[in-house]
Formats: C-alpha cells, sequence, structure tokens
C-alpha cells in the first residue's frame, strides 16, 4: 500500500482507533499490576508492561492466520483472563520490604494478560490493516503515549478510589466473556442461545467480584 495515497491514511486511521480502543484493557492490567509496588517501581512496569503490550499485539497480529487454525485457543484464554481478573483484584498490598522479584511478576502478569486478551482483538487490526505490517506498527506506536497516560491515570485514581480496582477486574472478566463466545466451535451454540451468552457474562462478572469480595472479608484485620 502506498505511504501517499488516501487508503493508506484512512487505513492507518482506523487502526489507530482499534488501537485506541484496546489500549484501554492494556491501561487497566497494568494499573492494577503495578498498584502495590513503590512508586519508582510503578514506572518501570509501566515502561516495561506497555513495550511488551505492543511487542505482544504486533507478533500477534503477524501470527493471526496460524492462530486461527488452533482449537480451543479463545475458549482457554478466556478462561485463563478470567483467573487473572480475580487475581489482579486480591492481589494484597505487601507490608514491609517488596519482594527483589516483584516488578518483573507484575510485568509477566500484564505480558500473559495481554497476550491473551489480544487473541481476540487482532483480528479487527488485521481487517484494518490489509496485510500491510507497517500500518499496524505505526498504529501501535501512536497508542503508546494513550497506554502510558491511561495506566499512570488509573493508579492515581485507585489510590483515590479503590473502587476501580473492582471495576477494573469486572471488565477483563467481561472481556474474558466475550473470548469465550467468539471461540469458533462455540459460537453458533451462542448464537442460538442468546440468554446463555448474557449469563455466562453475569456469571463470570459477578462470580469474579463476588470471590474478590469474600476474598478481602477473610483477610485478618
Amino acid at each position: 500500500m502506498d505511504f501517499f495515497t488516501a487508503d493508506f491514511w484512512s487505513a492507518l486511521l482506523s487502526i489507530v482507533v482499534i488501537d485506541l480502543v484496546l489500549a484501554g484493557d492494556n491501561a487497566i492490567v497494568i494499573g492494577l499490576a503495578a498498584r502495590n509496588l513503590p512508586k519508582d517501581q510503578q514506572k518501570k512496569v509501566i515502561f516495561w508492561g506497555t513495550a511488551g503490550a505492543i511487542i505482544i499485539r504486533a507478533l500477534l497480529t503477524l501470527a493471526v492466520t496460524w492462530l486461527l487454525k488452533i482449537p480451543g485457543l479463545l475458549l482457554v484464554g478466556g478462561i485463563l483472563l478470567v483467573w487473572i481478573a480475580y487475581k489482579l483484584l486480591v492481589d494484597e498490598k505487601e507490608h514491609g520490604d517488596v519482594k527483589s522479584d516483584s516488578l518483573w511478576t507484575a510485568v509477566k502478569t500484564i505480558i500473559i494478560a495481554d497476550t491473551v486478551m489480544g487473541l481476540d482483538n487482532v483480528l479487527a487490526i488485521a481487517g484494518a490493516s490489509h496485510g500491510s505490517f507497517l500500518l499496524v506498527v505505526l498504529g501501535l506506536l501512536i497508542s503508546i503515549p494513550i497506554v502510558v497516560w491511561g495506566s499512570t491515570l488509573i493508579l492515581k485514581l485507585i489510590d483515590r478510589y479503590p473502587i476501580i480496582i473492582y471495576i477494573g477486574s469486572a471488565v477483563l472478566a467481561w472481556t474474558a466473556s466475550k473470548m469465550i463466545v467468539d471461540e469458533p466451535f462455540l459460537q453458533a451454540f451462542f448464537l442460538n442461545n442468546p440468554m446463555l451468552k448474557w449469563g455466562l457474562t453475569i456469571v463470570l462478572v459477578v462470580g469474579v467480584l463476588l470471590l474478590g469480595r469474600m476474598h478481602s472479608q477473610r483477610k485478618p484485620t
């Protein structure tokens, strides 16, 4: 695709819009994973988490055709994301010295979550790019400041409004339910049973929040 054509710029605009929408999920994951670390380490987690998210999204877009041939991939990814949503919700702030590997544990969680969420989202990017990897990379690069800014904002808001932790986990659980119902060999089943589709979404979101709430109530005072 010629760099100076209207098709190139319209495709790039489409990808940027898609990436900005997806950046919300990335920012939530990074914000939740980094919230229990010291301020200086939070900046490192935002940097490495954003870098990992961008690289993973680009690689997944390149491999999307091959990935779609793996049966049950979205189902497994959705189940894994439910666990991540719960894990990020119940992670407690440690008192005393922070473990030396906490930063990289947070970064690892971010990359795993972004990989899982990316499985469902790269389809839109791949379609908008018309096979141009340059478009994908440019779109991702443009979205980097949004992810960094969004992650920083969420961290600040969490300190003032802890309920955002629950909202973030609910968003991730909702994303997980969408992945599960989009699984190719389950799509027809959910398409013919829309009530079951919404029922699964409600069960996953409410279930993650209730389990997280029960876990916090069991904490010693």
